[in-house]
């Protein structure tokens, strides 16, 4: 691959993502004359009500927090979202895109045909476990509470992570919150959702390093610009 110069964002919420696509962009493209073009997909785009409802995640399912093109949350199963996704990914696959990115830290895909993915997900994860193989304790701010009691079904990371939740997307104190993660030596901000913003909000309540999810794929994707 020569160049990269069409990507597909895929959210499994609904688009536009004005609060992830642009910040990323940003960095993807600071200092190049020219920045690819984009496009953005939606699991859930053109649901609403009845066929929103079918997403949401029940008692006892794994689940996603994402957000809708009003800006609210949803919580959906982790299953149903994933089997969608992959109907979704393979129409853009087929597409002639140069680089599909997913903009969430927690889901698994089938392998595409003809377009390279950066799953976010094995971006955040690899990182992490990389960084905090030395590290005393791990410190993870996820968006639900109910992930908290999910995370080591879905994350595999050495030692015993201390894990908080703090929703990007429902107006939680993220210093509040951050606190909880106090005396980590790294903490990852473990969702895409969470912004610049945030992690400075996170930065100022604790000392420790602290890893944005978006950040980290980001710098992935500008490297294959």
């Amino acid at each position: 691959m020569a160049s990269v110069s069409r990507i597909a964002f895929v959210t499994i919420g609904q688009t536009p993502r004005s609060d992830i696509v642009p910040e990323m962009m940003a960095e993807i493209a600071a200092g190049l004359e020219r920045a690819p073009a984009h496009e953005e997909f939606g699991v859930l785009d053109g649901l609403d009500g009845a066929g929103l409802d079918g997403f949401r995640a029940r008692d006892g399912e794994l689940s996603f927090a994402t957000r809708l093109r009003s800006g609210e949350e949803i919580v959906v199963s982790k299953e149903r979202t994933e089997e969608r996704l992959n109907a979704l990914l393979a129409e853009i696959d087929a597409a002639g895109f140069d680089l599909i990115v997913l903009l969430c830290t927690g889901t698994r895909i089938d392998p595409l045909k003809n377009t390279l993915v950066v799953e976010a997900q094995r971006i955040v994860d690899s990182t992490v476990e990389a960084l905090a193989a030395s590290c005393r304790q791990l410190g993870v701010i996820v968006p639900l509470e109910r992930q908290v009691a999910e995370f080591a079904k879905r994350h595999v990371f050495a030692g015993d992570p201390k894990v908080v939740s703090a929703s990007p997307y429902a107006g939680d104190d993220m210093a509040t919150r951050a606190r909880g993660v106090a005396g980590c030596d790294l903490v990852v901000m473990h969702c895409m959702g969470y912004s610049d913003a945030m992690l400075c909000e996170v930065r100022s309540a604790i000392d420790a390093p602290v890893l944005l999810s978006r950040r980290l794929v980001a710098g992935v994707v500008r490297q294959m610009i």
